[in-house]
């Protein structure tokens, strides 16, 4: 097993209501009709976001009108995001910089070469013999897969530290003038924000105690002909957002009996996780995975309150609820629980947790 030894998730400085971010961007989306404004305004209010953070300030995006200009702010305001999460998470955890022994890196929002994740080790004084991953493509599922790939790695080096670095700045990937019904869902949704995971392997957690939950298993699950339900198409613009309205169908279609055959591999079953972390895909995703573990109200209900509050993260998404149910502090020693998110694939990732007993 590997243990979580630390979350710490940020947001970008300019937040906004919902409302005062349809009214900005309805002119940049849908030109003159007043049809698309009127769809957007509808989608807007309808996908339960309240409020999101922007990577920059709401008047910025109207002269955002290519991709160079915006990955240039990715990699600016990014790496600044991953510097901060990154030194909160250590700290947290009780670490220093040069305890990290491996860090992944994710995002699907922007590229970079040398990558974020090569650009903290200066920044925050890591050792030079850091092991790196990065990793662009796996989109609002990054979170879950970040912390099995780091558990796996941990799995064979179980004196280290391993962290995981997501950053999303969704905003960025704006699309002037693209009134499809995709775009529109997407403007309405996403949200920017980064968060850092420090994990430990089993030595290194019997030295520090019981500070958060081991990972015990992982389950990876990816569903045939679904490649071009979600995603991104990436050209001139930048990137362009691939949206079906069946993803929910998907997810309620395979994400029960994928959860239950986990758990059964460790004499478990749904009814016996009382903690579920959820990533905040949207309302129908959220409400399709209730219906597909057949979970009692309010099971979700910390994913639901995140998504209200910041939108969804993509592969932060899922980390922000995490760093929530750790904050919550209700779990009893040795309670089981489950993470899980989707993303293109389409494919999903399941993480079982286990709260430690108390030493």
């Amino acid at each position: 097993m590997s243990r979580i030894a630390a979350v710490a998730p940020v947001l970008p400085e300019f937040a906004y209501p919902q409302d005062e971010i349809t009214a900005a961007i309805a002119p940049l989306l849908t030109a003159d009709s007043s049809t698309s404004r009127a769809v957007l305004k509808r989608l807007h209010a309808a996908c339960g976001v309240r409020t999101r953070h922007l990577a920059i300030p709401l008047d910025r995006y109207r002269d955002l009108d290519s991709f160079d200009t915006a990955n240039d702010l990715f990699i600016t305001l990014g790496t600044d995001l991953a510097e901060r999460a990154l030194r909160d998470a250590l700290n947290a955890a009780g670490l220093a910089p040069r305890d990290v022994d491996f860090i992944l890196f994710t995002s699907v929002t922007g590229i970079s070469a040398p990558s974020i994740d090569a650009l903290l080790v200066a920044r925050l004084g890591m050792r030079r013999d850091v092991k790196r991953v990065p990793v662009f493509g796996l989109g609002c599922v990054a979170g879950a897969a970040g912390i099995a790939r780091v558990h796996d790695y941990l799995a064979g080096h179980p004196g280290d530290v391993g962290v995981l670095v997501s950053v999303e700045l969704c905003s960025l990937t704006l699309q002037h003038g693209d009134d499809s019904v995709a775009n529109l869902v997407s403007s309405a949704l996403f949200g920017d924000g980064a968060t850092a995971v420090v994990m430990v392997g089993d030595e290194r957690a019997a030295a520090m105690g019981p500070v958060g939950p081991d990972v015990v298993a992982t389950r990876s699950c990816l569903y045939p002909d679904t490649e071009g339900v979600l995603g991104w198409d990436i050209g001139g613009s930048g990137f362009r957002i691939v949206l079906s309205a069946n993803l929910a169908d998907v997810v309620e279609r395979h994400l029960g009996e994928d959860v239950a055959d986990l758990l059964a591999a460790h004499e478990l079953k749904i009814r016996d996780i009382p903690t579920w972390v959820a990533h905040t895909g949207g309302p129908r995703i959220l409400q399709a995975a209730a219906r597909s573990l057949d979970l009692p109200d309010g099971a979700l209900d910390l994913s639901w309150r995140s998504l209200e509050r910041v939108g969804n993260l993509s592969s932060s998404g899922v980390l922000h609820v995490l760093a929530d149910t750790l904050a919550r502090g209700d779990q009893l020693p040795g309670e089981p629980g489950v993470l899980f998110a989707q993303g293109p694939g389409i494919c999903a990732e399941l993480v079982l947790l286990r709260w430690p007993d108390e030493d």
